[in-house]
């Protein structure tokens, strides 16, 4: 609709007299929207369930703002809740911000879907508030512990905790996850996925292949594509060291059903673990060719907490491939614990750079490169892949 077509109607509708029953219909139409789409997205047609968020974004803004503005918090909870599990998916984070302005009236009505929201506003971490992912986190496991509340559909539930992750404390995020499971009657592929991961994370490897034994099939069985990935991947990411080699085609293989229906994020998150796998196979090229692939999916989603892990493995790529420089400067940036815990070659590649430089001119690339803006330290990064490409033999 043009935008003067769309304010002159706007004056007639204010003008009858009907602005208002007629927003309430708007919003009301979108909250009822919710199972309808959920089915869409829990199906093989999951990408249209990516493109109906993209082409009605303005009207699920429009009808989340004026249920609000009401004190309609029914009609709110809803589109905050399903606009943000879609929004997560398909990098998408302003409705994530929509549950987040939720959490303080939910709490105060208690209402039922305040563990629906706590879910989603906890993955405010993507883009960088860790704290208030955590404070989302803790009002969540309290309303899941007294037990009352909306069940979160296919499991989402089990990512409250990721949050923990960006602290370095894997441990936490497993606890909570195991309490999922144990509170559930249902064997929720999603639950066991981040149990895998978590683990993984911990060092728990044993225990992580064990759990994702099960994943292969729990896979094959699903048609829902992210499910689908997210199970493929914790499973490569529970068996990377183990069997390399078998993660790496588990891997691929996850990063097309990522890649063909649209999901961004799990397609980002997988472009991390290949990168790794490429590297240990001794191809430093194609593994940076990963981590663009994941830097630039952050970078465009607003993600810019989790764009310090391929930086991280950015650097410790380039300190293989002996350009230094770059990679003191980029290690500066991505040197945070969630970088840390997910690539642990880090403080290797550190100690490395440091006995190439001396500890005060290594200190001062890194402080040049913590010191940038995040849209300035990707395009370096990026560049100097560039040079790297066009130059493989760098000398060391």
């Amino acid at each position: 609709m043009l935008e003067t077509i769309r304010q002159f109607a706007e004056e007639q509708l204010v003008n009858s007299g009907e602005a208002d029953r007629t927003r309430d219909a708007h919003a009301h139409y979108f909250a009822a929207r919710e199972d309808d789409v959920l089915a869409l997205w829990d199906s093989p047609r999951q990408p249209e369930s990516y493109e109906w968020l993209a082409h009605e974004l303005p009207n699920l803004r429009a009808a989340f703002r004026w249920s609000i503005d009401r004190d309609d918090l029914d009609t709110g909870a809803t589109i905050a809740f399903y606009a943000s599990l879609l929004g997560v998916c398909s990098h998408t984070l302003e409705p994530v911000t929509w549950a987040e302005d939720l959490i303080e009236p939910a709490q105060a009505a208690d209402h039922r879907r305040l563990v629906q929201l706590c879910a989603m506003a906890a993955q405010a971490y993507a883009a960088g508030r860790v704290d208030e992912a955590i404070s989302c986190i803790e009002v969540g496991q309290a309303a899941l512990e007294r037990g009352r509340y909306a069940e979160v559909p296919f499991g989402f539930e089990a990512t409250l905790g990721t949050a923990y992750h960006l602290k370095g404390e894997p441990e936490k995020t497993a606890a909570m996850v195991r309490q999922t499971i144990a509170r559930s009657s249902a064997a929720h592929t999603v639950a066991r996925t981040q149990l895998v991961l978590s683990l993984a994370n911990a060092g728990a490897y044993e225990e992580a292949m064990t759990i994702a034994e099960g994943l292969l099939a729990a896979a094959d069985a699903t048609e829902n594509p992210m499910i689908k990935a997210l199970a493929l991947n914790a499973y490569a990411w529970a068996y990377r060291d183990a069997d390399p080699a078998a993660a790496y085609e588990v891997s691929r293989h996850a990063m097309k059903i990522a890649h063909d229906s649209g999901n961004r994020f799990i397609e980002s998150t997988i472009s991390i673990g290949l990168s790794r796998l490429a590297a240990s196979h001794g191809d430093p090229i194609e593994a940076l060719d990963y981590m663009v692939s994941a830097a630039r999916g952050y970078q465009n989603s607003g993600s810019f907490l989790l764009i310090t892990g391929p930086l991280a493995m950015i650097a410790i790529l380039f300190d293989r491939l002996g350009r230094y420089e770059p990679a003191a400067t980029i290690m500066g940036y991505g040197d945070v614990p969630g970088s840390r815990l997910v690539f642990t070659e880090v403080d290797s590649a550190i100690a490395h750079l440091r006995e190439i430089f001396g500890d005060h001119v290594y200190e001062s690339l890194a402080r040049k490169g913590e010191s940038m803006a995040i849209a300035a330290i990707v395009t370096y990064a990026f560049d100097e892949i560039e040079r790297a490409r066009t130059e493989p033999e760098h000398p060391s």
